[in-house]
């Protein structure tokens, strides 16, 4: 059965993670122990669907929801409009952070408020620590005994269970097909840094010879790295070597100081990425690179070939071009000798249910949650509308239609996958210090050496 995952149990996102956006902020009113076996069998441990289509009818309260996931907005605003219809009672408020702006941030500002949401997003350890006081425990809701073994363990503590995981994602270099296949490239054969950079070199000269200009008249490099968003940087690109200091998030969590044992491969990829961008000459320019300006400005209408991504960003493809999107794959970023044709693979981020809240909207949030996940009706949506990969066993055969999904599951049941470890970095350590380091590092204030020193120190004070 496709739910028969092999996951590293092991950080999404930090809260301050905006892995996954589009520009601005939009407002709408009315992965600590590897999972040996994720999933054996969906028929095995698992619990009756909770869920209802029809709605329970009797339950009343307001639900403002606080969430980062701009891709999913208008699904899951019209998920929101459905579930009201089946329980008139409830009425759903949902406001979605993205872009540039730093979710964790944001969130810390609404909480201060008189109006905190009902539903927020966390994400790993600290983020349980940090948020204790306003999270509710959820180790009672039905869905728990259906979540792939291992995705609850960085939103454990004292044997509660304080988020419910969004999805399963994974991430690498997105690239269109068509015109790697167009330039003679076998993408399946490309596993190690080396057989990366040949393949990118070869690209890079068709494209500059005008070789590829006919098929693809926009294409003019053959990567866009967007290093304006810290959180590209620092916990995606960044994670590709802490994932291979640290075995998963507890362990990083736990660890007084990062040596930064694999600093010179990470410098090798981030100098991968440069080099094969239209700035390959004026690295500084890429620091004002956005997401959209990669994506939907980039990948999107066949100005780049590839970008550092996510399944996440098919929906942000396939609105720009869906024709587009349907030629998308992913190859494994490379850790120059330590690790090649891996995918990192893991849990975004969490939903949370605010105890603060009144009692009787604290009910509707989880009812909600419990209909989006557990409804057959909701489980459709969340595969169909979303895009997500469930991180639920009970969603029988539903699977991601879109290729980059299906790439990330078959990473993830081949086992050929690495951890996300960045949750387990101190608060916002992973998106504004190392990320903002590697911004000066690009951008030419500071050498490699000093970039790596600063964030090592910076880790050490803080914990």
């Amino acid at each position: 059965m496709w739910v028969k995952l092999r996951v590293l149990a092991g950080c999404g996102n930090n809260s301050s993670k905006n892995e996954g956006k589009s520009e601005g902020t939009t407002e709408n009113q009315n992965a600590d122990n590897e999972a040996d076996e994720a999933a054996d069998d969906a028929e095995e441990g698992t619990e009756e669907v909770k869920g209802s289509d029809e709605g329970s009818g009797d339950i009343t309260g307001t639900v403002d929801i606080f969430q980062y996931k701009v891709e999913i907005n208008d699904a899951l605003k019209a998920a929101t409009e459905k579930y009201m219809e089946l329980n008139p009672g409830v009425t759903i408020n949902l406001e979605t952070v993205g872009g540039g702006d730093d979710y964790g941030a944001a969130l810390r500002t609404r909480m201060q408020a008189s109006d905190q949401p009902e539903i927020f997003n966390i994400g790993g350890p600290q983020d349980v620590i940090d948020w204790e006081a306003n999270l509710a425990d959820l180790s009672a809701e039905g869905w728990v005994g259906n979540t792939v073994e291992g995705l609850l363990d960085d939103v454990t503590k004292d044997g509660k269970v304080y988020g419910m995981p969004l999805a399963i994602e994974g991430y690498g270099f997105v690239y269109n097909k068509e015109i790697f296949e167009a330039a003679g490239i076998d993408v399946a054969a490309l596993k190690t840094y080396e057989d990366i950079d040949k393949a990118f070199g070869d690209l890079k000269a068709k494209i500059d010879n005008g070789d590829l200009k006919e098929q693809f008249p926009a294409l003019e490099a053959v990567i866009e790295y967007p290093a304006k968003e810290k959180w590209v940087l620092g916990m995606h690109t960044g994670n590709i070597a802490l994932g291979q200091e640290f075995a998963n998030c507890t362990e990083a969590f736990n660890a007084k100081e990062v040596e930064f044992k694999y600093a010179a491969e990470l410098k090798d990829l981030i100098d991968l990425q440069i080099k094969y961008t239209v700035n390959a000459d004026n690295p500084a320019a890429l620091n004002a690179v956005d997401y959209s300006m990669q994506a939907g400005g980039g990948l999107a209408i066949e100005r780049v070939a590839a970008i550092q991504q996510g399944n996440w960003v098919y929906p942000i493809i396939a609105e720009v071009d869906s024709a587009v999107a349907e030629k998308l794959g992913i190859i494994p970023m490379p850790l120059k000798g330590v690790s090649e044709g891996n995918t990192p693979v893991g849990v975004p981020m969490y939903w949370a249910v605010n105890s603060q809240s009144d009692e009787k909207d604290q009910a509707a949030a989880r009812d909600f949650l419990n209909w989006l996940y557990q409804s057959e009706e909701g489980m459709q949506i969340v595969v169909n509308d979303f895009g997500f990969i469930p991180p639920l066993t009970n969603f029988g055969d539903a699977k991601p239609s879109d290729p980059l999904g299906q790439a990330i599951s078959e990473a993830a049941n081949a086992g050929t996958i690495a951890p996300w470890v960045f949750n387990g970095c101190p608060t916002s350590w992973a998106e504004n210090v190392l990320g903002a380091e590697i911004q000066s590092y690009i951008g030419g204030d500071k050498t490699w050496e000093e970039a790596v020193e600063s964030a090592k120190q910076s880790w050490k004070e803080s914990r």
